[in-house]
């Protein structure tokens, strides 16, 4: 490192080990933060359609979170490494995001109720200030949601007290209470009637849908700052003395660590952006391709269609839950996997393998309901139960990738961090970047990819499962080993 470049190091005052208890309550916070990423993964598509945008346009929708995440995270990692204040470095901001959360899920929920006092005409399919608070409230729960995970991985990484088996066991705590954060609102969402537990949010220009989802939002605000105020109040930040320099201005220490990083921080970059490609699509047409493709429905369609969609839209649900809870167990084997297969980086690629297989089933899946419905008497009849497992199978085998892409990554930055002098806020913050650049380019071509080839969300799965095959022969062949067997 030259003399003109940012010193930054980070020391432990003291080396003694981090109860487990304390990784696993902060931890925890996942939970409550992916409750919430649940819904808007599984239900904000299909409601946005709702509310009068077209499936094309929906997809630019989600540039929204990309946009936020390329400024805020290496910024709030940046910023937290240095916080100097008497809360700590990563408390502020977890609280902070939680606030902005709160704020989020209240403007998305009742978006149609404001828009309607607004101006929005009842009787008009679509619903321009609704729409326009529901964006402004994406782009908030993007950036708050992204201000609460990075600082509580960071959290974790400083607990670990760079130890690389407490990193990677941390990352899977955080991986498996993302799976019970989706479980829980993944069930939420599946739940038809679940408005009935807060009747008063079902009205007039908030159908039962609607209601669903703000309900389910309302009860997100309260599992969110439950595990947040139990992490905060119970475990106190580790001690660490930060040596840096303040003289460096922010884009240029920012642009020195780029530098810095080294090539296996941007080896795994390179995985994890391919990774993400593949990831995307699914997660954000899942339910709306079940809706469309196998049930046959429309939320833009007549009554019968519209009914077909929402209940396809709930068996995608259903079947996120059942992803939730393979990963969730898939969570508790990353470490030994990781050790049995000699390296997590091994156990990566290897799983994106099965992401390629079942983006790759949708495809047939898609083509068996169409010839199913060929046959029917009734074309708004919902598909067989052999189509309905089959799906629901699929999402289930979804879980097994993502246990690894919400942990893997993660933990071997914040090991390659930790060799190379990098700050583990910042260096999570960066590697945000290789996340949220891949989501700009699926939001960007989605709609336009799918349009060429005839509509519909096969062609982004199609890619998906390309880019899976690239992700998991890059991850085999790229990222070195780390210390401690990563």
């Amino acid at each position: 490192m030259s003399s003109d470049e940012p010193k930054f190091v980070e020391k432990q005052t003291q080396n003694v080990s981090t109860p487990l208890w304390k990784i696993i309550v902060v931890a925890a916070i996942a939970a409550g933060v992916q409750f919430g990423w649940a819904l808007q993964l599984s239900l904000l598509t299909p409601y946005v359609q709702l509310l009068g945008v077209s499936h094309t346009m929906s997809s630019l929708i989600w540039l929204c979170g990309p946009i936020s995440g390329i400024v805020v995270q290496p910024t709030v990692g940046y910023t937290s490494d240095r916080c100097k204040s008497k809360y700590g470095r990563r408390k502020p901001f977890i609280t902070m995001g939680t606030i902005l959360i709160c704020l989020a899920v209240l403007l998305i929920g009742f978006a149609a109720d404001i828009g309607h006092k607004l101006g929005d005409d009842i009787k008009n399919m679509s619903k321009p200030r609704a729409v326009a608070l529901f964006v402004i409230g994406f782009w908030i729960l993007d950036i708050a949601n992204n201000m609460v995970q990075d600082p509580s991985r960071a959290f974790l990484a400083d607990l670990s007290r760079q130890d690389h088996k407490k990193m990677r066991m941390s990352n899977g705590f955080f991986s498996f209470f993302m799976a019970v954060g989706n479980i829980l609102g993944y069930a939420a969402g599946s739940t038809p009637n679940l408005y009935k537990v807060l009747p008063f949010t079902k009205t007039a220009v908030c159908d039962t849908y609607c209601a669903n989802l703000k309900s389910c939002f309302l009860i997100d605000i309260v599992i969110l700052v439950t595990m947040v105020v139990v992490a905060l109040s119970t475990v106190k930040e580790p001690e660490i003395e930060t040596i840096l320099d303040h003289q460096t201005p922010f884009f240029k220490q920012v642009k020195d660590s780029f530098s810095n990083l080294g090539k296996p921080m941007w080896a795994l970059f390179a995985v994890t952006a391919f990774n993400w490609i593949a990831w995307f699509p699914f997660l954000m047409f899942n339910t709306d391709w079940v809706g469309l493709e196998i049930y046959g429905g429309n939320p833009q369609g007549n009554q019968g269609q519209q009914r077909l969609y929402d209940m396809g839209v709930r068996t995608g649900a259903l079947g996120l839950m059942l992803t939730a809870s393979t990963l969730g167990c898939m969570s508790l084997f990353i470490d030994p996997l990781s050790r049995l297969l000699g390296g997590s980086r091994r156990l990566w690629g290897l799983v994106n393998f099965i992401l390629a297989g079942a983006l790759a089933c949708t495809v047939p899946l898609t083509k068996a309901a169409e010839k199913s419905r060929s046959h029917m008497m009734n074309p708004l009849t919902p598909p067989n139960n052999s189509i309905k497992s089959g799906t629901l199978v699929l999402f289930a085998a979804t879980g097994i990738p993502q246990a690894a892409t919400f942990s893997i990554p993660f933990a071997l930055a914040s090991m390659f961090s930790s060799d190379s002098g990098v700050g583990h806020g910042l260096s999570l913050g960066l590697m945000n970047l290789a996340i949220c650049i891949p989501q700009m380019f699926v939001s960007i071509i989605c709609g336009p990819w799918d349009k060429l080839f005839g509509g519909g969300n096969l062609p982004a799965f199609v890619l998906g499962a390309f880019s899976a095959v690239i992700s998991g022969v890059l991850a085999l062949v790229v990222i070195p080993p780390a210390s401690g067997n990563a």
